[in-house]
């Protein structure tokens, strides 16, 4: 349902190979966990790139909340979506970046395993969390808070 879905909408097949690649992970990821939904990790991690079917710009995951609640999607998928993008965005963060001034901070395990699967890959490729570190590095800059809090969020669910 969820490809169909993404293939309806417009994503092109880039965002499905990737989409299905997180996807995977995030079952992977998941699975050292006892306390977590695994439905609600599988869609959300399908769909989490829904809003490149309108941009690829940061924007796209607020998009994308704002399409699956359009289509009656749980809350708890549509902030999966919302809040995806890098390790989150602070309220100040999204100020600066001009999207509505609030937290995009992943807040639940489910959020943080869909969020952190999705920066272990690059287009449909996985990657370790190094290389990810170091493209973050060379675009935001080695002072960059999210630098620090991918290695965090690293080390709690994966180890």
């Amino acid at each position: 349902m969820e490809i169909k879905l993404l293939r309806d909408v417009g994503c092109p097949d880039w965002v499905i190979a990737h989409s299905i690649g997180v996807s995977n992970k995030a079952l992977e990821i998941a699975s050292n966990f006892n306390n977590v939904d695994v439905d609600i990790i599988k869609t959300g991690a399908l769909l989490h790139d829904i809003g490149r079917s309108k941009t690829n710009s940061i924007e796209h995951g607020i998009i994308g909340a704002n399409i699956l609640r359009e289509l009656g999607f749980s809350e708890d998928i549509c902030l999966i979506v919302e809040r995806h993008i890098g390790t989150g965005i602070s309220k100040e963060e999204s100020k600066k970046l001009n999207l509505p001034i609030k937290s995009y901070v992943p807040q639940t395990l489910e959020e943080k395993i869909v969020s952190h699967s999705d920066n272990l890959f690059n287009g449909a490729e996985e990657v370790s969390v190094e290389f990810t570190m170091n493209k973050w590095k060379k675009k935001l800059g080695v002072n960059h808070p999210s630098i620090k809090e991918i290695q965090i969020i690293h080390k709690e669910l994966i180890g």
